[in-house]
């Protein structure tokens, strides 16, 4: 075989090795991608039964309440659109979770549009001030009473 040959050879191996580990890669990860969706998104689309995803909006005011075990609490997830999610997570919730903010719920949807969370994640604004810190003057509240 020539050496020109063997070259082309290589290269057309190399290639398709190339393809193949990306499609292997591509193939292992399809499982573990999580989609986002908003309210809005899962009312147009309607929701995914049973596949990992993620939703994210605001928890609506009055909505959030806590099961008598101390651990689930049952929420709804609202976004611009006034489109709503009904929400059911068992475990330790962030500490900055509450009504009228943030939310991302890592989860899955099950019959009857119930979306019950394995993981919650709390957002802040950009003005996010730590508790101990007086929101008008930027200082700490023990200062602030001397």
């Amino acid at each position: 075989m020539k050496a020109k040959n063997q070259r082309l050879t290589l290269l057309v191996l190399a290639i398709a090795a190339v393809l193949g580990a990306v499609l292997l890669a591509m193939s292992a990860l399809k499982d573990q991608a999580a989609y986002f969706y908003a309210p809005g998104d899962v009312a147009r689309q309607g929701p995914p039964i049973g596949r990992a995803v993620r939703i994210g909006g605001m928890v609506k005011a009055g909505s959030l309440k806590r099961a008598p075990d101390g651990v689930t609490v049952h929420f709804t997830v609202k976004d611009e659109t006034a489109h709503t999610i009904p929400v059911r997570f068992t475990g330790i919730v962030p500490d900055l979770f509450k009504e009228n903010s943030g939310v991302v719920a890592e989860g899955r949807f099950q019959t009857g549009g119930l979306f019950v969370a394995d993981t919650i994640l709390a957002k802040h604004d950009e003005n996010y001030m730590p508790p101990q810190l007086d929101r008008k003057t930027g200082e700490h509240k023990s200062e602030s009473l001397k």
